[in-house]
């Protein structure tokens, strides 16, 4: 794996339809920030057996990709997403995971059964992430598939301990935003000519009904970065158009 592509898929119905509000997408972006990683997408889906299947199979697709899954992982019927993850990401089949299982005993001994204990039926060879609050686990495949409860105060703590283990540190990106009082159509010519390489971003926005364009260049090597953005510099200066180094 390369540069770690981070997706977020947040699982339920009851943040699509307002019931409650999802807490994930910022924790997770801001969490990878300050690591040095940033998201590669983020998905907001309802508990829907074909539409998590099609999300799963897409990321998996993708040979860098790393997932943090939100929801689904418990034991009543909406709980969709340990089978789904076997089916796309294992053998399709969920076995009694020995460590998790012992912990549903320890704590709810016999109204363990014959509800809860299904929590510790995963797939197979998964790793577990510790839930502080109830040591009902959450579980990990191949070091780079997360899987989590819903609940923030659950998931989130799994969302540090997995990235700690796996994903200490990304590498430190050089960034460069300007805002100019152009259109960004003025600028289109340059955008075209930056190296594929170079991290882009261009924003229109209006000021006092005029158009103006914020435009942000980053990589990984501070020289790239910084020629990058003085073709920018370069050609509205050229241009005698003003503009505003942020």
């Amino acid at each position: 794996m390369k540069t770690p592509h981070f997706y977020a898929v947040i699982i339920g119905s009851e943040i699509l339809n307002g019931r409650r509000e999802d807490k994930h997408f910022i924790y997770t972006r801001d969490k990878l920030l300050k690591r040095g990683h940033t998201l590669f997408s983020s998905f907001i889906v309802k508990d829907d057996a074909p539409l998590l299947r099609s999300i799963f199979s897409m990321i998996k697709n993708d040979p860098d990709a790393v997932m943090f899954s939100f929801g689904g992982i418990g034991s009543t019927p909406d709980d969709l997403t340990r089978q789904i993850a076997s089916e796309i990401f294992s053998n399709g089949k969920l076995e009694p995971h020995a460590d998790f299982t012992r912990h549903i005993i320890e704590r709810f001994g016999e109204a363990a059964f014959p509800h809860r204990i299904q929590m510790a039926y995963l797939p197979k060879n998964a790793g577990l992430l510790h839930n502080v609050i109830n040591n009902m686990s959450g579980f990990y495949l191949e070091d780079r598939y997360f899987f989590m409860p819903g609940f923030p105060e659950m998931s989130h703590p799994m969302v540090e301990e997995a990235l700690k283990k796996f994903y200490p540190k990304g590498n430190l990106i050089y960034r460069k935003t300007l805002v100019a009082h152009t259109s960004e159509n003025t600028l289109i010519h340059v955008m075209e000519r930056l190296d594929e390489c170079v991290e882009f971003s261009s924003l229109p926005m209006m000021n006092n009904g005029n158009p103006t364009v914020e435009i942000s260049v980053a990589s990984i090597d501070p020289n790239i970065c910084e020629n990058s953005f003085m073709t920018f510099v370069n050609e509205l200066e050229e241009k005698s158009i003003f503009y505003v180094i942020q």
